[in-house]
């Protein structure tokens, strides 16, 4: 159902024979997720556009650029592991093999630019360019297996804020900045706001001879949560501050040191499906 809210009505509706997994939009299409199919239709006047054949697709992976003019689309596959990107302006189709394993989280710079992924086990997040497929930079969330719940890009693309099921928000610093916002040029590095912080393994001199874990770039700062409830992060408009809002109705917003990193500043905590208790 399409509601519009200043008329306070329903203007439109689109049914399925099989469960909608997920809805993404713009302000010029929606984009349909079924099980194995992403429908992407026109949004003033529902028409069909383009239909996408996936593999199965539970969780409903689906994302879109949010830049005027300039869409890009990116779901699973028909392999496991790989991301299908849609260059619509350019009318390319490239396809990623991100992982080994099944896709399990997927996250796009607004302008479509810079993709990163995360698979089933949720021990790696990759960042691939879009454009020509390229794997830009490969950060290590943990060790052991996780559920990846959510994954964020900040504005500039200068940051990346992982969520998953171990209870913790992770903030990655990225090499990369998202370019042009205009052309299809690749990625250039980043330099400036480095942190000072190590964002390496201590143990990386020995690359080579150890397991690539020891060579791994490990998270900027972090911010502990509850165990057990799904959260969704996102970068706030303030400068170095994340949001995080839970299914149990809890939202947090925090601040990171960009320099020394380390444990995030809460600032401010709601719940909204519960009344705010006395202090």
């Amino acid at each position: 159902m399409i509601w519009d809210d200043h008329q306070s009505r329903c203007i439109g509706e689109l049914s399925f024979r099989s469960e909608v997994r997920g809805v993404r939009l713009r302000r010029d299409r929606i984009v349909v997720v079924l099980e194995q199919k992403v429908f992407v239709y026109n949004f003033t006047d529902l028409k069909l556009l383009h239909q996408i054949e996936t593999i199965a697709n539970p969780k409903g992976l689906c994302e879109v650029s949010q830049t005027a003019g300039k869409l890009v689309l990116v779901c699973p596959g028909l392999q496991k592991g790989q991301v299908r990107v849609e260059h619509y302006a350019s009318k390319r189709t490239k396809f990623i093999m991100a992982h080994d394993s099944r896709i399990a989280c997927l996250a796009l710079t607004q302008d479509g630019g810079l993709l990163a992924t995360a698979s089933s086990k949720g021990t790696l997040v990759r960042v691939f360019n879009t454009y020509d497929g390229t794997l830009l930079q490969e950060v290590r969330r943990g060790a052991d297996r996780a559920e990846i719940y959510s994954l964020a890009f900040s504005t500039t693309a200068q940051w990346l804020a992982v969520s998953s099921d171990k209870g913790t928000v992770h903030v990655f610093c990225l090499k990369v900045n998202s370019g042009s916002q205009t052309g299809d040029n690749t990625h250039a590095v980043s330099e400036n706001n480095a942190p000072a912080a190590p964002a390496g393994s201590s143990l990386s001199f020995i690359k080579g001879v150890l397991p690539r874990y020891f060579s791994s770039e490990w998270s900027v700062a972090k911010f502990r949560l509850l165990e057990g409830t799904q959260y969704i992060v996102a970068f706030g408009h303030q400068k170095n501050t994340v949001v995080v809002l839970g299914m149990d109705g809890s939202f947090y917003r925090c601040q990171f040191d960009p320099v020394k990193g380390g444990e995030m500043t809460q600032l401010e905590y709601h719940n909204f499906l519960k009344p705010d208790e006395p202090f």
